[in-house]
């Protein structure tokens, strides 16, 4: 559908330098900033809010990705779409009335995702997937950084990829979670549109050929 889109997730950055690592993605050719919100309570861990994305959004012309790992995320979706987010994705698992959120998110004129942690099939989607435009597979339990690719997860991007063909659907498959070189060429078989990537990233001495890398080049 698109080129592979790569994300790099600033859950991994130095949080002291915010504007800096955005200035590293520009730099190393990736197409999205990944900003995962976490609240403490859907996640085991607290990150930050719509004040960032608001902060960021001047520096850069790259297409913000927030990830709301947060309960109740309707009550907040408002507040990162004036912050600047392009997309703005909730997990199936936080809201009851999902179906309604999707459709809130396009009403403000972002487009619209929907994640789902590994526990979750993706028979869970189809009733919301024609309202989507982008499915998040979490590739790890959510939380942290630096974790491990779950290889089973790769065979919903898999199932994702098949249902979008057959439905004759146009959502973006993106997955989160363990990406580095050797994992990226898993999901790209797969049919992956967008790689988040974090830690594997910003460790990276060569940011612009780790990209490549990630991209298949």
């Amino acid at each position: 559908m698109v080129d592979l889109i790569i994300a790099p997730s600033v859950l991994s950055a130095d949080f002291s330098r915010f504007s800096a690592a955005v200035a590293e993605i520009d730099a190393s050719g990736a197409e999205w900033v990944h900003l995962d919100v976490m609240d403490g309570q859907f996640v085991p861990n607290i990150t930050f809010g719509p004040k960032l994305l608001a902060d960021l959004r001047p520096r850069t012309r790259a297409v913000f990705d927030a990830h709301l790992m947060i309960n109740n995320p309707e009550a907040f979706i408002p507040q990162f779409a004036k912050a600047g987010a392009d997309y703005i994705t909730f997990h199936l698992e936080a809201a009851v009335h999902s179906h309604r959120i999707l459709a809130s998110i396009r009403e403000l004129g972002k487009k619209a995702g929907i994640s789902i942690v590994p526990s979750t099939p993706v028979s869970a989607l189809a009733e919301l997937l024609p309202l989507t435009d982008l499915v998040l597979v979490m590739t790890v339990n959510p939380g942290f950084g630096g974790q491990k690719l779950i290889p089973s997860c790769i065979d919903k991007v898999r199932s994702l990829t098949q249902i979008r063909s057959e439905r004759k659907l146009e959502f973006l498959i993106s997955v989160d979670g363990g990406i580095n070189e050797e994992t990226a060429a898993a999901a790209r078989l797969a049919g992956v549109d967008v790689l988040v990537t974090g830690a594997t990233f910003f460790n990276a001495s060569d940011k612009a050929e780790l990209v490549k890398s990630l991209k298949g080049c």
